[in-house]
């Protein structure tokens, strides 16, 4: 659900009235609808940005109209969509008036699901910079019957697996919503930069940031305190998991009992298989890998409509994949039935 397909008034219509003047817009530009904030050009509005999918036509604002947008996952053959939200470092920079713009979204994008509910599961975003901040809109969220919350994990002033964020596990272990790390950030030598070299070297590496959060989650114990929550890893992408998993089980044979602070009872490949979700796109290998460590966590995604979307065509593209080798219980799982059982969706 990236900002080019919003609803014009998705900001303006729905933030709190201190903020309105300062909420996101659309605005005409010499380059055509263009949604702007504080001063800048943040992304076009209605238009197909570099890397949007091309096949079918501009898709405009479609994948922001919920039956619009069910007509493209008919023409898919995907029966229901768990669907990121649009913000970023390039969005509101303002700490209040992000979190006002958030809770403007998510109160639009539960109306969003409502129009389909058993078929569309916009995720609610919270806001980062506090972890207080962030629980009060979890259990906001939670109330208007949202299935899961993203944090964003690289927008985090104190990273979500330290003590200030103790509360916010305790309530998603209450509301039982799945919790989202969604990649975006944390690299420190290579910054995206279109057409250059840039672009691809740094899509590349992008999934591995994630291992930080991870890492950290499980051997700080979030999982061990908090048995009940689920975490999720969204466009991580499977090759780099086998090799991270076993690594952190053999340090904590050589130093696990030597923490004071948190001592896992279980080995961190435990808390993996039991609390960690991983989401992918197209990763072979890494399906290969990761027979050994089970496959109830693992869920396909096509990640319509970007440009590595393998819509319309995502069918075919599973069936001539590693995929598409499993067996049938196995490929359900990955497909369907992991997902539909996270998201409570019948």
């Amino acid at each position: 659900m990236d900002l080019n397909v919003l609803p014009p008034d998705v900001f303006t219509a729905r933030v709190a009235p201190d903020f309105r003047d300062e909420a996101p817009r659309v605005v005409e530009t010499d380059a055509g609808p263009y949604w702007v904030a504080e001063g800048r050009r943040l992304r076009p509005s209605g238009q197909k940005p570099a890397g949007l999918i091309s096949a079918g036509g501009d898709r405009g604002l479609r994948p922001g109209v919920p039956a619009q947008r069910l007509e493209d996952l008919d023409a898919d053959g995907v029966y229901a969509s768990v669907i990121y939200g649009p913000v970023g470092p390039d969005f509101v920079r303002g700490t209040q008036l992000r979190a006002a713009c958030l809770r403007a979204y998510n109160d639009w994008s539960a109306e969003f699901n409502r129009a389909f509910p058993e078929r569309l599961v916009v995720l609610a975003i919270l806001p980062s910079h506090d972890p207080a901040a962030a629980t009060a809109e979890l259990q906001r969220v939670a109330a208007l019957g949202h299935r899961g919350v993203i944090v964003e994990f690289f927008e985090a002033a104190v990273p979500p697996f330290e003590e200030p964020w103790e509360q916010f596990w305790a309530v998603a272990e209450d509301t039982q919503l799945p919790v989202h790390f969604h990649l975006g950030g944390g690299a420190h030598s290579i910054t995206f930069a279109p057409r250059s070299w840039r672009q691809p070297a740094s899509v590349t590496v992008a999934p591995l940031q994630l291992d930080e959060a991870l890492v950290g989650t499980i051997f700080a114990g979030v999982f061990q305190r908090h048995p009940r929550v689920r975490l999720v890893l969204a466009e991580a992408g499977l090759g780099w998991l086998p090799y991270i998993v076993e690594r952190m089980d053999h340090e904590w044979h050589k130093y696990g009992d030597r923490c004071e602070d948190v001592r896992l009872e279980e080995p961190p490949s435990h808390y993996f298989r039991e609390n960690v979700f991983v989401t992918y796109e197209e990763d072979d290998r890494g399906l290969e890998l990761l027979t050994s460590l089970g496959m109830s966590n693992l869920m396909w995604a096509s990640d319509y409509p970007h440009g590595d979307s393998t819509w319309p065509n995502s069918r075919k593209a599973i069936d001539s994949s590693a995929l598409g080798a499993l067996d049938v219980t196995t490929r359900d799982r990955i497909t369907r039935a992991n997902a539909a059982a996270l998201y409570r969706i019948v």
